[in-house]
């Protein structure tokens, strides 16, 4: 393979991923925790957007209880969130397992 058709392909490639990072940036996942007491909203990009919270399960005696909650929610949004880029740049790169310089 010539070095010309290689750059050629390379750039395709950045391309392909500009545009998976733009789509995933554009995809809301949501997950709830305490039974839909606490409910986390994050994009594909791992940034969390919103946090909704039942006004029941705010108890100034339990704030930790609350805490926990919180914290679950925002922890399983953004584990999502990791799936949903790896699914999406797996797909991109053909299973290249990430592309350093690029933060993939």
């Amino acid at each position: 393979m010539n070095i010309q058709k290689m750059m050629k392909e390379a750039q395709k490639m950045q391309e392909r991923l500009a545009q998976a990072q733009t789509d995933l940036a554009s995809q809301e996942l949501e997950v709830s925790s305490g039974g839909g007491k606490v409910t986390v909203t994050a994009n594909g990009s791992g940034e969390i957007t919103a946090v909704k919270i039942s006004k029941d399960v705010v108890d100034p005696e339990d704030v930790e209880m609350l805490e926990d909650l919180v914290l679950s929610g925002v922890r399983e949004a953004l584990e999502a969130a990791r799936k949903l880029q790896a699914d999406t740049m797996g797909k991109v790169t053909g299973g290249l397992g990430g592309l350093p310089g690029l933060g993939l």
